[in-house]
């Protein structure tokens, strides 16, 4: 059973948006529109950094889009760059020749990062007030950029990371805990690079854009507390599922025994400037215009869908289905466009990720309604530990799995979309994009 023309042309559109989208968050355009190197200046966005002759600029940072950024970097600023290192992931790096790139893994960090991190340190010492340290932050540093505080391991990091990944923990809790187990997260590296002016160039993963929680806000006043991270443990019940030693460090510093995070007033923010050049409202936006340019009635949903991945889907498939019958609220041919960062509550132990999760609870909520396709993909290329952005599905796309011996519901409960999607040939592959902006969520009526 193959899709029919109809759906044929959806999936084609719906790929089509999904790359202008992916488009218009292009790291190093972004990076080259906002960064310009003046006679004695350095004009970032809206603000003019003095440079002296004897000031030199250190470029560090640590993501996914990272690369591409520090690509436009020495693009604008040649040898102006004294010396750079950049963490990002395996497979991301792109050619550099004043910065060098340390490849790392991601999602749960690894000792590579951990060298990369200490690398950016070394090159933060015996600085000046005449100095410039120009950072680069993007989805995936917080992981990236590995810095366990004194008496912690990588191990207990990583291990702290998985549970939290596997409660379903939201991106702003698993980074504020991060943060308090992180000698460079949470306002510490600006504390490091002190006496020098910090700019810092974040293209945005998270929901609103706040600085302090974009790769772990390394160069943000931080708002948490230890107290918030031993509320987040216990609203998730996992206090003996992470390791005795977490547990010690974060009750150690609630009590007071250890210092905490930078925050708002501390000196080491009078002279950081932090700027997002790139979020996932750019994204939605070009998606909108090229759902329009393709004859589609575009409707942005909102740019700050968060929650479980399950519920999200149910509630964009109820919204296509009202579109379909009663044209509410828009008229046909429409496209529905969300984005943010829903999360998942892993009970199986399948291979999959956040975004193919989403397409496949959608399609078990479209048996039967024909004229209806749903895509959801990560911008960065990749969904969770697999090779796809994500996955593309249709009213169909139930019953040709029945006819192939897949049972999707069973597929669903066990958390194995990645293997339901790959035997149907309904996998959104595009490598990395060298981008990040959170995912993207498509629902084409026709």
């Amino acid at each position: 059973m193959n899709p029919s023309p109809d759906a044929s042309r959806r999936r084609e559109d719906g790929l089509a948006i999904f790359s202008a989208a992916v488009a218009a968050v292009d790291p190093f355009v972004l990076v080259r529109a906002n960064l310009h190197l003046g006679d004695g200046d350095l004009r970032v966005g809206p603000h003019t950094i003095p440079l002296t002759d004897t000031g030199r600029v250190i470029v560090v940072g640590a993501g996914k889009a990272t690369p591409a950024m520090a690509r436009a970097v020495e693009h604008a600023l040649g040898d102006r760059i004294h010396c750079g290192s950049i963490n990002t992931k395996h497979g991301h790096a792109v050619a550099l020749t004043r910065i060098t790139t340390v490849e790392c893994s991601h999602p749960i960090p690894d000792a590579d990062g951990v060298a990369g991190a200490r690398g950016i340190l070394q090159l933060l010492q015996g600085l000046t007030q005449q100095d410039v340290v120009l950072c680069l932050f993007s989805g995936g540093g917080s992981a990236l950029m590995p810095m366990p505080a004194p008496g912690l391991s990588l191990d207990h990091k990583g291990r702290t990371t998985a549970a939290l990944l596997a409660c379903g923990a939201t991106i702003d809790e698993i980074n504020a805990i991060r943060k308090h187990l992180s000698g460079i997260k949470g306002g510490w590296l600006a504390r490091r690079a002190m006496p020098a002016r910090v700019v810092s160039l974040m293209m945005s993963d998270v929901i609103n854009d706040p600085v302090d929680t974009i790769a772990s806000g390394p160069t943000a006043a931080d708002p948490t507390t230890f107290a918030d991270c031993l509320k987040i443990v216990a609203r998730y019940g996992i206090a003996g599922v992470i390791p005795a030693e977490v547990m010690h460090h974060l009750e150690t510093g609630a009590s007071g025994q250890l210092p905490e995070t930078p925050k708002p007033g501390d000196p080491a923010f009078e002279r950081t400037t932090n700027l997002v050049i790139g979020n996932n409202t750019l994204a939605l936006a070009a998606a909108q215009s090229e759902a329009a340019r393709r004859g589609y009635q575009p409707l942005i949903l909102s740019s700050r869908i968060a929650g479980e991945t399950r519920h999200i889907a149910s509630m964009h498939v109820a919204i296509a289905r009202e579109v379909a019958a009663t044209g509410q609220p828009l008229p046909p041919p429409a496209c529905l466009i969300s984005g943010g960062e829903t999360t998942v509550t892993l009970k199986g132990n399948g291979k999959g990720g956040r975004n193919q999760e989403f397409v496949l609870a959608a399609a078990l909520d479209l048996v039967g309604c024909d004229g209806i396709t749903v895509l959801s993909c990560g911008t960065d290329g990749t969904d969770g530990p697999t090779d796809a952005a994500g996955a593309i599905a249709d009213g169909s796309s139930v019953a040709r799995a029945a006819c192939a011996g897949l049972q999707a519901s069973e597929y669903l409960l066990c958390n194995d979309s990645y293997r339901f999607f790959a035997q149907l040939d309904d996998l959104v592959i595009t490598g990395p994009t060298g981008t990040n902006v959170m995912d993207l969520r498509l629902l084409l009526v026709g």
